[in-house]
């Protein structure tokens, strides 16, 4: 444990951080799956109107510092090759 103020308050500052930051990932990763669920399901049109949601909710945290913006944007990419690989593939069939 801390002895100096100045670290002890750091330390709280960490903690409450370190939570806020955590609940903000967890609603990030809870739509990327929500989004991926729809497309294992097949439902690629409800997918695609829940993409803009998705990209926003990631941009925020990309801005927050929450995530890298590199990380953020390889997300948004894999989603929409995702979604585009299983628009083709139903297309065809």
């Amino acid at each position: 444990m801390a002895n100096i103020k100045s670290a002890v308050k750091r330390i709280r500052q960490n903690r409450t951080r370190n939570l806020r930051n955590r609940q903000h990932r967890s609603q990030m990763r809870t739509m990327i799956k929500r989004f991926r669920a729809l497309l294992s399901e097949g439902k690629a049109e409800e997918a695609q109107e829940l993409l803009p949601k998705v990209y926003s909710i990631i941009d925020k945290k990309a801005r927050k510092g929450i995530i890298h913006r590199n990380t953020a944007a390889r997300y948004k990419s894999r989603l929409t090759r995702r979604l585009a690989s299983q628009q083709a593939g139903s297309g065809s069939a």
